[in-house]
């Protein structure tokens, strides 16, 4: 039998469940990008539908109509006029949930007058009887000239018959459900004349919307009988969208009935506390504490088993592997470079897990409604918190981000600020610092103080970022407003399967993501801190045992001095101490300077440079990466490199510095120029520099 490759594409309005309705449909089996010259994200699955019908399913940016306001919405629009696009949709599954049908149907209408089969897809069906809903859905599919499927992605119910549905996609009407062109008729009638082979609706769309259709000759649509100004098409939309609100009112008013009296709803009575102008505040303070505090505890064990492990397999590896080469650089590059990033894993994974937990709830959407408040006093709207939020995660698509702020200086003000918050990549830099220099004590026998810290370097991120939003408002004159919409979606129990999936892709993005750049970073280290130039490095052997003292020490002590003085002396070495004056000041040593530069391409590979710098240096390779940096001393002074000074001039520095190439080459692609990013980092390493200086020169 032949075998059929289908296109599917999900289509809704945001918090419709879209995504879980994706998740149920092709499980891990995804793949994600970015759509062509943008930098949009794109999610495409695969998904068995029978025997002889696959799917390739897109999972297209939430939309609440085709009159597109920002370029998320462009995407399904120039996809769904594009025939010849690869992907170009079979079937449209049009994503709607139970309790907000009436705004749902909106987006439904427009995508059945572009005549593409359509199924709705109706979901959450598990409220209905908590919120008094019924559907009459025979009537429902007749005025809507579709098919309906009933799904609960939170429990997978209705999975299976949505799959049967789609199947059968060929025997489901493209008439449209109401035409549109009454709106102007004369004007119309003239588009149909004179383009007789196109669809009607999707000349409206090209006319009205920025949109690439490359099918249609736009000189043909200049001329005088299709001339409109700009207020005429915003009356003429007005007008569509009035007409279309009022066929799916009549609809509703027969295919749907909502009993109030029956209704169990306790979303009113917390979004009365969770918004509250004092106690929201106080309420998700305590909220991140809490986070905080569970990402230090939580990880302990799975961390210092990952720790150990990779200590005694860079032993291992030296024991058991013949002498060489190849073996030092097994075991003194690789793996304590890898060891360094995947110890990070239980925090990352933790991290991920609590921001998907608020997000599948309903909660972070409420934290945006009440973050608005704040960041309107300092010249942004809400439409910025979502950037600065998902930017605890990556600073890359929380920048990608700012692509729906209209106003250009309000998006170019939150690309510039949006690196302060602390991203993913400065948790591995935290983590260890903090372990080292602040004590597993707990105030009052319940507050881990290095949970606390983190979550106060966390604030201090988020604060520098606002300060720096307000202080650019003021030289850069921001003058026009916009206004945020945030819609509060329906409180619910996280959906385990899609809590599981993100944090596994996340964490898979972040180690795969960093561990081709640890990996390559681990190797030009290893050979930078293994050969060097000059008698010194050379004949490091014969120069210690010309000093008396040297003779006395044991093989292993001797091993390690000769390695040590090897490590200051190679290449990596001589690039240290060049360094080092410029950074002494804050307390760091050459080797630190190492790391920092090195952690110019990843912040994260800070860790993994001194483990693969101490590997070579000679210490036990038992030692963990932890154990080797609290060892680590100071020979001027005597005193220990990580001490609670240069501890915290570390952390201030991570806050505030711009350690991420990866960043500054977004902000040029969507700044479309050099000018920024170049002050981005020029700005943020200065003040970096100072804060850490100042810190370091008033608590050593």
């Amino acid at each position: 039998m032949s075998k059929e490759n289908i296109n599917v594409a999900l289509i809704g309005n945001p918090n419709t469940g879209k995504t879980s309705v994706f998740n149920q449909l092709t499980g891990l089996n995804q793949q994600v990008g970015n759509y062509p010259g943008i930098t949009v994200e794109k999610k495409l699955g695969f998904c068995k539908l029978s025997n002889t019908i696959k799917a390739n399913v897109l999972d297209l940016p939430g939309t609440y109509s085709l009159n597109a306001s920002s370029v998320d919405e462009n995407v399904v629009i120039e996809l769904l006029l594009n025939k010849k696009h690869k992907l170009y949709p079979d079937v449209i599954l049009l994503v709607s949930e139970v309790e907000n049908l009436k705004r749902n149907l909106l987006l439904f209408t427009q995508i059945k007058d572009l005549e593409i089969p359509t199924i709705l897809v109706i979901n959450m069906i598990d409220r209905m009887e908590y919120k008094g809903i019924s559907l009459n859905i025979p009537f429902l599919e007749d005025q809507l000239k579709t098919k309906i499927a009933l799904v609960s992605s939170r429990k997978g119910t209705g999975i299976e018959e949505l799959k049967k549905l789609i199947t059968t996609y060929k025997s489901i009407s493209t008439e449209p459900c109401l035409n549109a062109s009454t709106i102007d008729e004369v004007y119309f009638n003239n588009l149909r004349k004179t383009f007789p082979n196109q669809s009607l609706y999707k000349l409206w769309l090209v006319i009205t919307q920025d949109v690439n259709f490359v099918d249609l000759n736009r000189k043909v649509l200049k001329n005088d009988s299709f001339t409109k100004t700009d207020s005429e098409l915003k009356r003429l939309q007005q007008k569509e969208t009035i007409k279309r609100y009022q066929f799916i009112n009549d609809i509703l008013k027969i295919g749907q009935m909502i009993d109030v009296l029956s209704a169990k709803d306790l979303r009113s009575k917390l979004d009365r506390i969770l918004t509250h102008k004092i106690f929201g505040y106080l309420i998700f303070f305590f909220i991140l504490f809490g986070i905080f505090q569970s990402i230090f505890e939580w990880s302990k064990i799975p961390m210092e088993f990952i720790d150990t492990t990779f200590a005694r397999l860079s032993s291992l590896g030296r024991e058991k592997l013949p002498a060489g080469s190849f073996t030092n650089l097994i075991s003194q590059g690789i793996i304590p470079g890898i060891g360094g990033i995947l110890i990070f894993i239980p925090q990352i994974a933790f991290l991920f897990l609590f921001i998907s937990i608020l997000e599948e709830s309903g909660y972070m959407s409420r934290v945006v409604f009440l973050m608005d408040k704040i960041m309107r006093k300092f010249g942004l709207s809400g439409k910025s918190v979502v950037p600065l939020i998902s930017g605890t995660a990556c600073a890359i698509p929380a920048i990608m981000a700012t692509r729906n702020i209209e106003n250009w200086k309000e998006r170019l003000i939150t690309i510039l600020v949006t690196p302060f918050t602390t991203c993913s990549a400065r948790l591995p830099v935290y983590a260890i610092i903090i372990g080292l220099v602040i004590p597993d004590q707990r105030l009052f026998g319940i507050i881990n103080m290095q949970g606390l810290t983190l979550m106060f370097l966390y604030l201090l991120g988020f604060g520098m970022a606002i300060f720096s939003a307000f202080v650019l408002n003021k030289v850069l004159q921001l003058k026009c407003k916009t206004f945020f919409v945030v819609e509060m979606p329906n409180y619910k129990l996280p959906m385990f399967k899609n809590v599981a999936i993100n944090v596994i892709e996340k964490t898979k993005a972040f180690v795969f993501g960093a561990g081709k750049i640890i990996l390559a970073i681990s190797v030009v280290l290893w050979f930078l801190a293994s050969y060097g130039p000059g008698k010194k490095f050379n004949n490091a052997k014969e120069i210690l045992l010309s000093k008396v003292e040297n003779t006395r020490l044991s093989s292993l002590e001797l091993g390690n001095k000769i390695a040590a003085y090897k490590l200051e002396h190679s290449y990596i070495g001589v690039m240290g101490k060049t360094i080092e004056p410029a950074i002494s000041p804050l307390g760091y040593d050459w080797k630190i300077g190492i790391a920092i530069i090195s952690s110019f391409a990843a912040r994260e590979v800070f860790v993994g440079t001194l483990a693969t710098i101490y590997s070579v240096g000679g210490s036990d390779n038992e030692d963990t990466i932890k154990n080797k940096m609290k060892a680590e001393v100071n020979l001027e002074t005597g005193n220990t490199i990580f001490n609670f000074a240069s501890g915290i001039s570390l952390l201030l520095f991570y806050a505030f510095a711009m350690q991420c190439a990866s960043t500054l080459a977004v902000t040029k692609k969507e700044t479309n120029s050099w000018k920024w990013p170049l002050g981005q980092l020029i700005f943020m390493s200065g003040f970096a520099y100072i804060i850490a200086l100042i810190a370091y020169q008033i608590l050593k």
